[in-house]
């Protein structure tokens, strides 16, 4: 079996090579010890560190016009491609962030037909689903819920401009596998500087953590958030492909994270609760003046998104969570505590 991963040095990639390299050591599924693993980014890792060593490596940016022919001559005699690439930065330059988003998705289905991929797996989120009614009840949603997006948030727009064209991949093209998998936020110990990065800029030092312990958090009490452990993530993933499961996967880890809950594994001393509108205000002040990077649309997304329901995957898969919700952010904020980083990956640098 011959997998190419795109997008495979960050968060969920990083993880999802370190899951193939284990089951072709193990002689797992269907392709036993003759998996084939390639790696496509931006930017190439040091090949010669685990998991990165584990796959042949193409650079390729997804987002250039000139990537379709390049992806197709990768994905020549491919059994699966994984289509994980994202651009969650810079916020105050949309048009760079569609070009990897959609455009970038684009490609890679144009790429996947012409060179004969029967399987094409594609990174969704939860974040591509319509937001819950004006009356914030969570009752926790299946794959049916309508992804139709956050309409003030960009990357919910992207993910659910993404999900329609899916629609009408499938739609154009039957006889292909398609697999669209929709996770919480993905936690890891070696993703700390890359998300301290991404969503609080280098301005802010990563062992913060360790300074606010003292502290209550305050949020907005309509937060909720899911989560899952970037190695159960990746496990799914190898599910799918291995089982060639077609259809969509809503993937998250319990508990839900609440306020309280997301205080106490911060070693806080508990939560406050907060007026949404204050916090929007905020976030978009210092984002203006660019003092952090995260717009407001994200603010708009932990208050808005549904809480989902993971039966599918279980019945499907047979996938279960390792680590529970609490324990993969735990582990982040362990990282931000003691600056962990992955040098060998570009994106996981920080």
């Amino acid at each position: 079996m011959r997998i190419v991963v795109v997008g495979a040095t960050g968060n969920v990639g990083t993880a999802l090579l370190r899951r193939l390299a284990a089951a072709r050591l193990a002689g797992e599924g269907r392709a036993g010890e003759g998996l084939e693993v390639v790696g496509v980014a931006r930017r190439l890792p040091d090949a010669r560190v685990a998991p990165y060593d584990v796959a042949t490596w193409h650079a390729i940016d997804v987002g250039d016009p000139s990537a379709v022919a390049e992806l197709r001559a990768v994905l020549h005699g491919a059994d699966a491609v994984v289509h994980l690439a994202w651009a969650l930065q810079p916020t105050h330059d949309i048009p760079a962030q569609r070009r990897t988003d959609v455009d970038g998705q684009a490609h890679v289905l144009e790429a996947a037909v012409g060179a004969g991929v029967p399987h094409v797996v594609v990174a969704s989120s939860v974040g591509a689903y319509r937001p819950v009614t004006p009356d914030g009840k969570r009752t926790p949603v299946d794959e049916t819920w309508p992804a139709t997006g956050i309409p003030t948030a960009t990357y919910s727009r992207h993910k659910a401009e993404d999900e329609t064209a899916l629609d009408a991949f499938e739609a154009a093209h039957p006889h292909l596998t398609v697999t669209r998998l929709r996770p919480g936020l993905v936690f890891q110990r070696g993703a700390a500087a890359e998300l301290r990065g991404l969503f609080l800029g280098h301005l802010v030092p990563m062992r913060i953590v360790r300074w606010v312990r003292w502290a209550v958090l305050p949020l907005p009490y309509p937060f909720v958030f899911q989560a899952v452990h970037a190695d159960d993530l990746a496990d799914a993933y190898w599910r799918v492909v291995d089982q060639r499961a077609g259809g969509a996967f809503n993937v998250a880890a319990s508990p839900v994270l609440t306020p309280p809950r997301i205080a106490r594994v911060l070693g806080m001393r508990g939560a406050v609760r907060i007026p949404l509108r204050l916090l929007r205000s905020v976030v978009t002040l210092t984002w203006r003046l660019r003092l952090q990077p995260t717009d407001a649309g994200w603010i708009d997304i932990a208050a808005g998104v549904p809480v989902m329901r993971t039966d599918r995957a279980r019945s499907v898969l047979g996938w279960e969570a390792r680590h529970t919700a609490e324990e993969a952010l735990g582990e982040l904020v362990a990282g931000f505590a003691d600056g962990a980083s992955v040098p060998a990956s570009g994106p996981l640098r920080g």
